[in-house]
């Protein structure tokens, strides 16, 4: 039986590939974001002829978006077996349109990490869970090997790390129910959008270095373990960070 998934920042990179593995399952996919043309796109293109996977555009900062976006996806499939929260970004790589600097910029940018790192998976996640199958749903966030690394600047890291605390608490909230809640953490990803062009060769032959088998993940490397922590199989695996890193985060 097909299960309603729905992922946040679905329209490129890690949550594109994870949208593109459900969808190949059979899968009813539901991209959900800010971007609504890049949602649009990635539906078209990994949709096929049935339309199976939708796109809902929301600012998933705005609590009354988000609650209207929960009351379209419940009016339209009743609950969501699967929430994927892979929205977010660096705040240091898009920086203000408003140039600010001193304290005023240490703000913006410790404000905006929040925004789009924390604050998307925790509106998104508290407005669905009355809607997450019971027994059997699946909540996931994605996180960073930079929560246990830093980021350079702290707020990226700070931003993903408190996903951390908030999926033990959830994990607990919603054990009773037989739903799950896990976090991916992701360490240098290849072919995805998040360092806008800024990666120099260098830095990313250091980010290779420190893994242990010597090359950068895919978004497929984390779509893949999302998937397995999805499935039927891992339904005892709860309140766990997953790190996908290739053993980076030990260093090297």
């Amino acid at each position: 039986m097909e299960r309603v998934v729905v992922i946040s920042g679905g329209g490129t990179g890690i949550g594109r590939a994870t949208a593109e593995l459900f969808a190949r399952q059979g899968e009813r996919v539901v991209l959900v974001g800010r971007r609504a043309e890049v949602l649009a796109r990635t539906a078209a293109e990994i949709g096929g002829e049935d339309g199976r996977v939708a796109a809902l555009p929301a600012d998933l900062t705005d609590p009354v978006q988000v609650r209207q976006l929960a009351d379209e996806i419940v009016g339209r499939w009743q609950c969501v077996d699967v929430l994927v929260n892979s929205a977010g970004g660096n705040a240091r790589y898009h920086p203000c349109s408003e140039p600010v600097e001193g304290l005023a910029a240490t703000a913006w940018q410790w404000t905006e990490d929040f925004r789009v790192n924390t604050l998307t998976a925790v509106l998104l996640t508290e407005a669905l869970k009355p809607h997450l199958s019971s027994p059997g749903g699946r909540v996931l966030l994605l996180s960073s090997i930079a929560a246990y690394r830093g980021s350079g600047s702290g707020s990226y890291a700070a931003s993903k790390a408190a996903l951390h605390p908030y999926a033990f608490d959830s994990a607990n909230d919603l054990g009773e129910r037989q739903i799950t809640v896990n976090v991916v953490a992701p360490g240098y990803i290849q072919d995805t959008d998040f360092f806008a062009g800024q990666m120099s060769a260098e830095r990313r032959q250091w980010q290779i270095s420190q893994t242990l088998n010597k090359r950068a993940g895919t978004p497929e490397d984390v779509a893949q373990t999302v998937r397995w922590l999805a499935s039927a199989e891992a339904g005892h695996v709860t309140g766990q960070i997953i790190q996908v890193n290739g053993g980076a985060e030990r260093g090297r």
